[in-house]
């Protein structure tokens, strides 16, 4: 059987100096990828130059407008030949050179995972830039993009990533689309990458109300009913409340993504798809209690290997 082609994918938006030290990394991985494929998303700062001079082999996709970063993601995925396709930020990169080699053997022996997640030595989170180790390695509820490996053929099948999320919350919508068709997670403790999360071009407020938007649309997309009357609105509760320990300029701001979630409901609702209640549940605590064995997540979730 051979070995599964990899490909490294990012979504740029100037950044162009983070995005030169990530491919410096790149570059230096041994074996390396089989693919090369960036977007540069509305960048007005010569990254797309960059990329022809410094990365000419790369696939190069170029948006202008913007179109976030969900799009690119998607466009991305769909230009990619390879089996696997690994995805980073533009501050983001594999800190060991045989990162390839890790991945391939993760999907080569799990075909049952459809997404491979790693630990993230990130400055958004200092205490992680030390730590001794990540954990152990478990089936998972979520990814995060920056770090974070698909199988391409599973992604192909499924709806994929909601376009009209534009950013945030497509991570647990996709996992949730997994699981229903019978395919996993999997966070790998052993594949670590460094995030430097700069701040360059990023807006936490408008990244909470993303998050809190599409969140609800999510829920009326999958989640089944009738736990979806009594969840929606516990969870717009929860994101008020974390809005209100972030004080009062961000309390009176909360009606911004309401008034967007209720817009897009409609649309949720058309393309509602939810998964088996149990699925969903077993989701839910997934969340709370990761597990290890592919025994046990076979039996939780219905297949294994």
């Amino acid at each position: 059987m051979s070995e599964p082609t990899c490909a490294i994918s990012i979504a740029t938006h100037n950044r162009i100096e983070e995005l030169r030290r990530t491919l410096g990394v790149v570059a230096e991985l041994r074996p390396p990828p089989d693919e090369l494929l960036i977007c540069a998303d509305g960048c007005s700062d010569g990254t797309a130059e960059f990329i022809r001079e410094k990365f000419p082999k790369a696939k190069l996709i170029e948006h202008d407008p913007a179109r976030g970063s969900i799009r690119s993601r998607i466009e991305l995925m769909r230009a990619a030949a390879s089996d696997i396709v690994i995805s980073l930020d533009d501050d983001s990169y594999p800190m060991d050179s045989d990162f390839i080699a890790r991945v391939r053997e993760l999907f080569a022996s799990k075909p049952h995972v459809a997404v491979g997640s790693f630990p993230q030595r990130t400055d958004e989170f200092p205490e992680t830039l030390t730590a001794a180790d990540f954990g152990p390695s478990r089936y998972a509820a979520n990814y995060v993009n920056a770090a974070a490996a698909f199988r391409r053929s599973v992604y192909m099948q499924l709806e994929g990533w909601p376009a009209e999320f534009e950013h945030a919350y497509d991570e647990s919508d996709y996992t949730l689309q997994c699981l229903a068709a019978g395919y996993a997670v999997y966070y790998d403790a052993g594949i670590v990458i460094r995030h430097h999360f700069t701040s360059l071009k990023r807006n936490e407020i408008r990244t909470h109300h993303r998050h809190a938007r599409n969140e609800q649309w999510s829920m009326w997309r999958r989640c089944p009913f009738p736990a979806v009357l009594a969840l929606a609105p516990y969870r717009a509760l929860s994101q008020f409340n974390y809005a209100r320990k972030r004080g009062w300029s961000w309390m009176v701001r909360e009606p911004a993504w309401w008034e967007m979630a209720l817009r897009g409901l409609p649309a949720a609702l058309r393309g509602r798809k939810p998964v088996p209640g149990r699925i969903y549940r077993q989701w839910l605590r997934l969340i709370r209690h990761p597990i290890e064995s592919a025994e046990e997540w076979q039996k939780a979730f219905g297949r294994g290997g």
